[in-house]
């Protein structure tokens, strides 16, 4: 159903761009990031919050974290992460396959600064085994989403 709402909102937004499917889980930024041959900065994952009275979704790249401090200063609030439960009933996605595309309610969406790294990135597509290549800033376009800085980008260091 949810892969249905996305497959909708691709045909009448922007038929250009394909959905991928895969036989695999992408369901967390690690598989996703294996599956498609990226690295995992480069999947975008939506994130659903409660700020006060306001459900959202923020959209980040894969190896980024929430900061606290920058989401309460851009939101004027305490950020809650929502329940799995809560997010289906939200978004009509099921978690691992949220994306800011095709929701089943109206929702603001805000696109992190951090994935502006990135030439592409790889939303899911309303599965967990699904997922689109775009441009960051088409990927606002479509989702009618504003910009802000609310993340951390978390380097990866080893250690020898």
């Amino acid at each position: 159903m949810s892969l249905e709402s996305v497959r909708a909102f691709f045909a009448e937004k922007a038929p250009d761009i394909a959905i991928i499917e895969l036989d695999s889980s992408t369901a967390t930024v690690a598989l996703a990031a294996e599956a498609h041959g990226v690295e995992p900065g480069q999947i975008a994952k939506t994130l659903a919050f409660r700020i006060g009275e306001r459900n959202l979704l923020v959209v980040a790249r894969g190896d980024a974290r929430i900061d606290n401090r920058k989401i309460k200063a851009a939101f004027g609030g305490k950020a809650k992460m929502l329940d799995a439960d809560s997010v289906v009933a939200l978004t009509g996605h099921p978690v691992g396959g949220v994306c800011p595309f095709g929701l089943a309610t109206s929702l603001s969406v805000y696109c992190d600064e951090s994935l502006k790294a990135f030439d592409q990135v790889l939303p899911a597509a309303g599965a967990i085994h699904s997922a689109v290549r775009i441009c960051p800033q088409r990927l606002a376009e479509l989702a009618d989403a504003q910009w802000v800085d609310v993340c951390q980008v978390v380097e990866n260091t080893t250690e020898a």
